[in-house]
């Protein structure tokens, strides 16, 4: 059985006036999806220092780009450069009451600190770049005092780019961040060694780029929308005594890619601790 792509139409129930703080890569992303899919422009307020041209167009649109008074916001979604939140953050506590919800995209950025900066219901949110696309994981958890309401409305948002998952536990955060925060990179080095190697094969450079390319993007595509195990479609393609039985035993053997995948993640998680504030 194959999965239907992701379709969200709870954002057209949100009420009140929606915030996005950072309108870069991935708060491009969230803008353009939540408009993509039916929310009104004239309820969003974007604050962006340096709009791009396609955010800055937007504005013919509906959407309030750097408004000199915002109004009430129901909700902010907070997407600037972690470096650059103390600062922003100041600002941004002008527009947040006690009952504000304020989704965070922020890496490393923990719930208490964005209680202490911004205050606000808080929600904590891990998505990774294929959100560009609408084709993101987001991993999200609730600071204390997000209603259910609260909470839905955070799903919808995030639910824009992408897959969205719930956890209880903030610590699990750093291992979010290591395994599909930063995945991605995981999956485009998996394409540069494969075409490198096949190129080590013999077949000419741009042709093994594209052969790398199209494995990784429709075996990805595969997995996405099919009911089967990444382990079940492994196997599916491995033939007893074949080719692709040669090369597993070799990925798959001592000190190969479990051991160093496993090594990988247990850097990024420890990276991410030390990084969180």
């Amino acid at each position: 059985m194959v999965r239907p792509l992701n379709n969200n139409n709870a954002l057209q129930n949100i009420a009140g006036t929606i915030a996005l703080a950072g309108a870069g890569k991935m708060g491009g992303a969230m803008l353009t999806g939540w408009l993509a899919q039916g929310l009104d422009a004239k309820r969003v307020v974007v604050f962006e220092p340096a709009p791009s041209a396609e955010i800055a167009a937007l504005a013919a649109r509906g959407v309030r780009l750097n408004p000199n008074a915002a109004g009430a916001i129901s909700t902010l979604v907070i997407a600037v450069k972690p470096q650059s939140f103390r600062e922003a953050g100041a600002t941004l506590k002008s527009h947040v009451a006690p009952a504000t919800l304020v989704v965070s995209i922020m890496a490393g950025t923990t719930i208490k600190s964005l209680q202490e900066t911004v205050g606000g219901a808080v929600v904590r949110a891990m998505p990774n770049t294929p959100a560009a696309i609408g084709r993101g994981i987001t991993v999200a958890v609730a600071g204390k005092g997000v209603s259910a309401a609260q909470r839905a409305t955070a799903d919808a948002l995030l639910r824009a780019t992408g897959a969205v998952e719930w956890v209880d536990d903030e610590g699990l955060m750093d291992a979010v961040t290591a395994v599909s925060g930063s995945g991605p990179a995981y999956i485009f080095l998996l394409a540069e060694e494969l075409a490198r190697a096949g190129v080590a094969a013999g077949l000419p450079e741009e042709l093994a780029a594209r052969l790398a390319r199209e494995t990784v993007a429709g075996s990805g595509e595969l997995l996405h929308r099919s009911d089967l195990a990444a382990a079940t479609l492994r196997q599916n393609v491995t033939s007893p005594g074949g080719t692709t039985a040669a090369a597993l035993e070799v990925l798959m053997g001592k000190d190969g890619l479990a051991q160093l995948m496993t090594r990988a993640i247990a850097a990024a998680t420890a990276r991410s601790k030390e990084l969180a504030k």
